[in-house]
């Protein structure tokens, strides 16, 4: 958990400059599924999930292989 908060530390700035930020909610290791909660103007954004897919998910599984999907929940 402390790697993908590392991770999420370097892209949290790129989303508060729009309102928004994100929040790690969980890591299951086995099924290698991170939940994280988009808030603010993120919650709500109708880019949100090509935010999710093509810049979160994207960056941790450049970074932890092991990582096979992120989901908002």
């Amino acid at each position: 958990m402390k790697n993908i908060e590392k991770i999420l530390d370097k892209i949290r700035p790129a989303l508060e400059r729009d309102g928004g930020s994100i929040e790690l909610v969980d890591y299951d290791q086995k099924k290698g599924i991170v939940k994280v909660s988009l808030t603010g103007a993120c919650a709500h954004c109708p880019m949100a999930d090509m935010t999710l897919k093509g810049l979160i998910e994207q960056e941790i599984k450049g970074q932890m292989p092991e990582v096979k999907e992120v989901v908002a929940v």
